[in-house]
């Protein structure tokens, strides 16, 4: 099945379903692993988000087709480092719904991140792969697409 899909900046008319989505990635990569990794709170996902939103540090493109169905959706961050040369882009959260993956819908959002992130004069864009060896055909997928591993792993200290 060939789904054409529109891709779209999101907004807060978008919360609901931007959040139900990082609900559903944050599930399967907890599934996929055998660990509770995540802790899914919809209703504080929707409030971060619209928080993130209205205070423009997140930029969400969402996938969807002609009808509205959402299919998935990529979200953007501004960093800033010395070794990036500056400012750059993280990607937090990417998801493509399991039903309409290997139909370009992946690809296109991240082109559409691409272009975002030129006009915003940023020198890469950074993202990190769920664990590995359960997603290597996430990492396959970013490597066909032109990034490159940067080394290391990624580390976290909860405050």
């Amino acid at each position: 099945m060939n789904t054409t899909s529109l891709i779209r900046q999101a907004g807060v008319d978008d919360v609901e379903v931007v959040a139900v989505m990082v609900g559903e990635l944050l599930t399967e990569i907890m599934h996929t692993i055998g660990e509770s990794v995540f802790n899914v709170d919809l209703p504080a996902t929707r409030s971060r988000l619209r928080e993130f939103f209205l205070q423009q540090r997140y930029v969400v493109f969402l996938a969807e087709t002609e009808q509205h169905q959402p299919l998935g959706f990529i979200a953007l961050c501004p960093s800033y480092a010395l070794y990036a040369e500056g400012a750059f882009g993280t990607i937090p959260e990417f998801y493509v719904r399991p039903a309409f993956r290997s139909q370009y819908v992946g690809q296109r959002l991240l082109e559409k991140a691409k272009a975002f992130a030129h006009t915003k004069g940023w020198t890469r864009l950074e993202v990190t792969s769920p664990p590995l060896p359960h997603f290597d055909k996430t990492l396959a997928f970013y490597q066909r697409e032109g990034f490159s591993i940067a080394g290391g792993r990624k580390l976290k200290h909860l405050l």
